[in-house]
């Protein structure tokens, strides 16, 4: 398997710049009861964390006249969360927190009948990169290492995922073709559990964002040995980058909101004004810096855009891919 090009993100984080999201205005339409804010992942995530932060923000200052209800449908790869809001009997109060299985659950399982431009855009918060982490009582220290002890296991080394198809297995799996690596992956309901599973050595290494794996880091449990971005975290500047070794491909997962298809516009406006305020916060631009995520703002037009461009260039690389 060879993938000659980067088809993933056209922007790189060196090259992102965070546009800034319209002024809040003041909306007619308001939530008339709880908002059902659907998180597309299991517990612990990435997604999970975001999701819940997001309402405390909102929940701090008071932004809306219902609350957000976090709510975790990971099942099938996302297709669990896809299917409650795809059907949702109340488009209004219904959002998504979503992560690239937005784009690949409905590639990889066409039979759902999911057709992710009928959904409404509503707010691109960021986006996240990807670090493979390993144990440090592994005593691996590079990467070099890392590719040495796996390929001295003959297919017994065992890394955990969120699922065949998910945003890290297609990182690894780019990973194991570029170095020969013959790895047992094992799948988790999220990148929460599959922290942890590292974190209590039940398997060997894992391809984790920065904020799932940021706590285990600092207590000193793992140690970050290759990150898939286009140039050095801030937060890890020890830790090279795989197109530092020669290789044309960086990854990054959508953190972003989606709103139900069949959403009134006035209710989509309404959400786009308070992710917009949420986005604007000290407190949204701190977790950015804090978490390693780079700022990647957009409007509802520029969201359907990069939807049909992520579309297509996850459709290129899991064939590449052999997914």
């Amino acid at each position: 398997m060879t993938v000659s090009k980067r088809v993933l993100l056209q922007l790189g984080c060196a090259a992102i710049v965070a546009l800034a999201p319209l002024p809040s205005v003041a909306q007619e339409w308001e939530p008339r009861r709880p908002i059902d804010f659907t998180i597309m992942a299991g517990p612990g995530g990435g997604a999970d964390q975001i999701a819940r932060f997001i309402q405390s923000v909102a929940e701090e200052y008071d932004m809306t006249n219902r609350p957000l209800v976090p709510s975790n449908r990971g099942g099938g790869s996302g297709a669990e969360a896809l299917i409650h809001v795809a059907n949702a009997s109340d488009p209004d109060h219904t959002i998504l927190v979503t992560l690239n299985s937005f784009f690949t659950t409905p590639l990889r399982q066409s039979e759902l009948g999911i057709d992710i431009q009928t959904f409404t855009p509503v707010a691109m918060m960021g986006v996240d990169p990807f670090v493979l982490w390993v144990h440090t009582e592994s005593g691996i220290t590079t990467f070099d290492q890392f590719v040495e002890q796996v390929q001295s296991m003959g297919g017994e080394f065992v890394m955990g995922g969120t699922g065949a198809g998910q945003e890290d297995s297609i990182v690894i799996a780019f990973m194991s073709a570029a170095y020969d690596l013959d790895i047992n992956y094992i799948p988790y309901d999220g990148g929460g559990a599959v922290a942890r599973d590292l974190a209590g050595q039940q398997i060997m290494a894992t391809v984790n964002n920065p904020a799932e794996a940021k706590g285990f880091y600092e207590a000193g449990d793992f140690v970050p040995l290759l990150a898939f971005s286009d140039e050095r975290l801030p937060a890890y500047p020890d830790v090279p980058t795989i197109r530092e070794l020669g290789h044309d491909f960086s990854y990054y997962n959508q953190r972003a909101v989606v709103g139900a298809p069949g959403m009134s516009d006035e209710a989509a406006a309404y959400y786009q004004d308070l992710f917009g305020r949420i986005y604007e916060s000290e407190e949204w631009q701190a977790y950015l810096e804090s978490e390693s995520l780079a700022p990647l703002w957009m409007d509802a037009d520029e969201q359907r855009a990069y939807w049909a461009t992520q579309v297509e260039n996850h459709r290129e690389l899991l064939e590449a891919l052999g997914e």
